[in-house]
């Protein structure tokens, strides 16, 4: 039965790989074959080829300025914590808020049993998570300082203390969030922040990764000592590496003791946590106003619903929401230092600032293509929006018009800094702020024109038709298409005549193309719509 459980666990978390959300059928086994190959080649290539290269960078130098177990140290803490970042979302939706758990616990199977499958998917995870920093760590070790019976042993018995601990922190933090989340109304901003904060971490750390591993380095013994003389506990831990058999019986007898603790805890609590769906809450009905809005204030209002509560959608149709008004600030912080630059790069070709500014502007605004997979996202239940008594035209502008809003508030600001910084004419002025405002409107009306003539309606994860969609790829990328060849037509010849001019003859050209796909709505579009 244990064995059972434990497939099922796994089979959920690799559920896409063996089932195809699309087209809503199992894959061929040679699509399975490939969608773990580029797994393995994820973890093994991508993410442990990083840590491998990071590794190599540190090692040598920690061994000669005799700081080993620093080493050890700092590649252990960041196994711990990818590990349990990236297993703790399992935890809290497989042991915690499993949907399963009612049927499970309905049948004939002893708690301890699920709860044992349960822990190992999640330990499972935590490991291979682990794994990429960990291998990469003891075998660089290895091979730099040279591999010895007590060296081999203990690195072994690092790995599993540490694979413990980050069980030990998946459950907890797992718990935390399952608290949180039956507390929350709207779950999908908490998801989106927490996903924005490790993106931003991430990059943080990728970027400053080189100066980081030389500060190490370099003052190796200072951190080295300093750390011994404050946390005694973690130079012993990092003294498991080098092949310190008594630190290692220490600290794994020591983990064993903490999971037994926690094994005891979850066995008395799982039923009261399986139970505990957060949905049976106490309310008072209170009488109030509900406000009358117009047909098409109703639509707007359902798109925008099912915008901020899905954080899939919003982390990948709606992240230029944020960059947009980041990209304003830049420019007011940095513009006037880069606008020396570039006149000097592009002599010839005055006002150049302004195009590569509007360039930008667009290119980030081309990253919100909300409007692309709306259609598809009605699946099943698209017969509802054309079963009402409202025209096919406003159930289509309604989609675009939320793309529309979520880019032209953080535009307007951004456009107000480049003005703010761009030194130039009134007219050109009106221009930096009328091409991108522009170009928005145009984006929103192409990407929803994709999106009803492409639309992916059998599926049975909502990522299929966010990620795995035409339209999608056409609007980001036709986007950006355009964004290029307005750059680039202006570099070759665009500047003869003049930037002002130039941007006047685009913006023209969005806004005619704009008023071709509102005809094209009104009339092809709403009949594909219905025909849908």
């Amino acid at each position: 039965m244990l064995k059972a459980l434990l497939k099922k666990q796994l089979a959920e978390v690799f559920r896409n790989y063996f089932f195809d959300p699309k087209k809503n059928r199992m894959r061929s086994k040679a699509s399975i074959a490939l969608w773990f190959v580029f797994f393995f080649a994820v973890m093994v290539g991508m993410l442990g080829g990083m840590f491998t290269f990071f590794s190599l960078s540190m090692c040598e130098g920690m061994i000669l300025a005799e700081t080993d177990w620093l080493y050890f140290v700092i590649m252990a803490g960041i196994a711990i914590v990818l590990g349990a970042f990236g297993s703790v979302f399992n935890t809290y939706s497989g042991l915690y808020l499993a949907k399963d758990n009612d049927l499970l616990l309905s049948m004939p199977i002893p708690v301890e049993t699920i709860i044992t499958a349960r822990l190992l998917g999640v330990y499972l995870m935590g490991a291979m998570y682990s794994a990429t920093v960990l291998i990469p760590t003891i075998i660089v070790y290895w091979i730099t300082a040279g591999a010895t019976f007590a060296n081999v042993f203990c690195g072994i018995v690092l790995f599993l203390i540490v694979t413990l601990i980050v069980l030990l922190l998946s459950c907890l933090l797992g718990f935390v969030v399952a608290k949180i989340s039956v507390k929350l109304k709207n779950k999908s901003f908490i998801t989106v922040l927490l996903a924005l904060a490790f993106i931003g971490a991430y990059y943080f750390v990728y970027f400053k990764a080189n100066d980081m591993i030389r500060d190490i380095i370099a003052n190796a013994s200072v951190y080295g000592m300093k750390i011994k003389g404050a946390a005694y506990v973690l130079y012993m831990f990092g003294k498991i590496g080098e092949g310190d058999f008594a630190a290692a019986a220490i600290f794994f007898f020591a983990a064993l003791i903490l999971f037994a603790l926690m094994l005891f805890i979850l066995s008395r609590s799982f039923l009261n946590i399986a139970a505990a769906g957060g949905k049976a809450q106490k309310s008072r009905y209170t009488e109030k106003r509900v406000k009358k809005r117009s047909v098409f204030g109703a639509l707007l209002g359902k798109e925008f619903a099912r915008f901020t509560s899905s954080p899939n959608y919003m982390l990948n149709c709606g992240l230029g929401v944020l960059f947009i008004p980041a990209l304003g600030v830049f420019l007011l912080i940095k513009g006037r230092e880069i606008i020396p630059v570039i006149d000097m790069l592009f002599a010839q070709k005055p006002d150049a600032f302004a195009i590569l500014v509007c360039t930008a502007l667009c290119m980030v605004a081309s990253m919100n293509d909300v409007a692309a997979p709306s259609v598809s996202l009605e699946g099943k239940s698209i017969w509802i929006p054309r079963s009402l008594p409202v025209l096919p035209k406003t159930v289509i502008l309604a989609k675009a018009c939320v793309q529309i809003i979520l880019n032209a508030i953080p535009m307007f600001f951004a456009v107000i800094c480049a003005v703010i910084t761009i030194p130039s004419s009134v007219f050109a002025k009106i221009l930096i702020c009328a091409l991108p405002l522009t170009f928005v409107l145009f984006s929103a009306l192409f990407a929803v024109f994709f999106g009803v003539r492409s639309p992916v309606l059998s599926w049975t994860n909502e990522l299929a038709p966010i990620n795995q969609r035409a339209p999608g790829a056409i609007a980001l990328f036709g986007g950006w298409g355009v964004c290029a060849a307005f750059c680039g037509l202006y570099v070759l010849v665009g500047y003869k005549i003049g930037a002002e001019f130039y941007m006047l003859i685009w913006t023209a050209l969005f806004a005619a193309v704009s008023l071709i796909l509102l005809k094209w709505i009104d009339a092809k579009g709403a009949d594909c719509f219905e025909s849908l």
